[in-house]
């Protein structure tokens, strides 16, 4: 049973900075925050759920139906991430490349304490409450000060998994798939990481979300792993009969000069290079979609629609589909798992074939952090902008990726995803 109060805020924007400081002394964190990005699929500008009352923990081995069991037996909102390697379940597909994280491929849990914060008001539901627990919660969240800052360990040096002349040749590789008809794009990652390295999680996070803002920013922290994200992307979210799908694909770099600013932007929504990417994934997520669709109800709202972010300009596509009131939300998540926007087409060739030729396992990046609520609706983003913590192993670690197609130039593609990294880059090395 959860009891329900409503609490004014006189400064939002503090409030968070408090409540996300007060959440470090617990073990099962999950922060979201949507930065007051106005858009139109908003449901919260931001949530925190914290203290595991029950959990799932799994591998990727039967693990949507253990998600799907957890999910129908709690019944209240539950919280956490489905990792990439989750796509082992769903195909005959393996993930044998290097992880020096070492995250549950899935894992949720139910919390205590739930923080749903919407405009100057936040409403707060406490599981089990016991008397004056939450008026006290609430003194000591107003006291919460600045984080700490603390460089607990040396510099940060950050590591290559892939040299730009390996980088190269495996691009080049994934064009001759391409060429010889096998795929048509593929989503191609690297890894860039450091070893016997420690920071500090929130100043991090903080710190790499003032630098980008983005609409579908998370705090991780499960024990020891921390994701640490600032993501633009929303994976899927379900709001009663509806299903809404906003893949990226397309990007190009901001520039401080107003008038070249715009003049990347138009550049980058006439790029037909970048517009046939988008345009691949959208027809891949419309068929995800259709699997649990009512006949007729998907649709593409936006084509290649053109958002800024602060680092960069994006190419965002709108898919959405209406299902049935006895459509299981979890059922939604595996026949569209991993999204498009992050593996290539047709999917399950492209995975086969990246698995092939990147160096680590995806793990967490490109899987998804979100939130089932009591009544099946659900929200997830996509995990990309991330820097990834294993505290006890001291292991820092953030990929990108960027869309191989028949009409890639392999400099341009590595150009592109040094833009992606430049955030997490200057977050870890200042």
């Amino acid at each position: 049973m959860r009891t329900n109060y409503i609490h004014k805020l006189e400064s939002p924007k503090i409030f968070k900075q408090q409540l996300l400081i007060w959440a470090q002394q617990f073990d099962d964190v999950v922060w979201l925050d949507s930065n007051n990005y106005a858009q139109k699929y908003t449901s919260y500008d931001a949530v925190l759920a914290v203290d595991a009352f029950t959990s799932i923990q799994t591998d990727y081995k039967d693990s949507f139906e253990k998600l799907k069991e957890y999910q129908t037996t709690t019944n209240d909102w539950v919280f956490g991430y489905l990792t990439y390697d989750l796509k082992n379940d769903i195909e005959a597909l393996n993930s044998k490349n290097y992880d020096g994280l070492g995250f549950p491929d899935l894992y949720f849990f139910q919390p205590k304490k739930l923080f749903l914060i919407k405009g100057n008001q936040v409403t707060i539901q406490y599981l089990n409450y016991v008397d004056d627990e939450l008026q006290t919660d609430l003194k000591v969240i107003g006291k919460c000060g600045q984080s700490q800052r603390s460089n607990l360990c040396s510099d940060v040096k950050i590591k290559l998994r892939i040299h730009k002349d390996e980088y190269f040749k495996k691009v080049n590789k994934i064009l001759e798939h391409i060429h010889r008809g096998d795929i048509y794009e593929a989503n191609f990652c690297q890894e860039f990481y450091a070893e016997r390295t420690c920071i500090n999680p929130l100043e991090t996070y903080q710190n790499l979300n003032a630098i980008s803002n983005p609409p579908f920013a998370s705090f991780v922290k499960q024990y020891d792993k921390y994701v640490l994200c600032a993501s633009p992307e929303r994976y899927i979210k379900k709001e009663a009969q509806t299903v809404i799908s906003q893949p990226i694909k397309g990007t190009s770099k901001r520039a401080k000069n107003p008038e070249e600013d715009k003049q990347l932007k138009e550049a980058l929504a006439n790029d037909e290079k970048e517009r046939s990417e988008n345009i691949m994934i959208v027809d891949l997520v419309r068929n995800d979609l259709s699997k649990t669709a009512l006949k007729g109800s998907v649709k593409v709202e936006e084509l290649c629609k053109i958002y800024t972010f602060d680092q960069v300009h994006q190419m965002i596509s709108t898919v959405t589909s209406k299902v049935t009131p006895e459509t299981h939300p979890v059922d939604i998540l595996k026949t569209t798992f991993p999204m498009g926007s992050m593996t290539g087409a047709p999917k399950i060739s492209a995975m086969h074939i990246i698995e092939d030729i990147e160096e680590t396992k995806r793990a967490i990046y490109s899987g998804a952090i979100g939130y089932f609520t009591p009544n099946g609706n659900f929200d997830f983003n996509v995990v990309i902008r991330s820097i990834l913590y294993n505290s006890t192993k001291q292991y820092i670690s953030y990929s990108v990726g960027g869309a191989i197609t028949a009409k890639s130039n392999p400099l341009k593609e590595y150009e592109e995803c040094l833009v992606k990294a430049k955030a997490m880059r200057e977050v870890l090395e200042k």
